[in-house]
């Protein structure tokens, strides 16, 4: 069976490319465009792994990180933040939020697979 990643990120063309690198990985890639809409998707996607962007309009990487870890049904979800952001400061608020990994942008696609692939083992 198919592991399911929930991709939250505000960009088109991040998104764009997590869905083509995820898809072409055998992953099913289900994607919201920020945190709010990230939380809503949650209650009925049930992913394996979620990969989230930190800075959003409305709800941002921080909050909905918080959001999913505030429930229990989703508190042992790896989450793995990809962001432009490599601050030691806000990896560690993301950290303590309850973040798995931190992926720094423009992320490489094997990498990413391979950091997938770990937390989901």
């Amino acid at each position: 069976m198919k592991k399911k990643v929930l991709t939250v990120d505000d960009s088109r063309t991040i998104r764009n490319m997590l869905l083509v690198t995820l898809n072409n990985a055998g992953f099913e890639t289900i994607q919201a465009e920020d945190g709010v809409e990230g939380l809503e998707v949650l209650e009925d996607c049930n992913p394996d792994v979620i990969v989230t962007d930190i800075n959003m309009p409305r709800l941002d990487g921080f909050g909905f990180i918080e959001g999913v870890r505030r429930n229990e049904k989703y508190r042992a979800i790896p989450i793995l933040v990809l962001t432009t952001e490599s601050d030691a400061e806000k990896k560690n608020r993301a950290r303590q939020a309850g973040a798995t990994g931190w992926i720094v942008k423009p992320f490489d696609p094997t990498k990413l697979i391979d950091a997938i692939e770990r937390v989901t083992a």
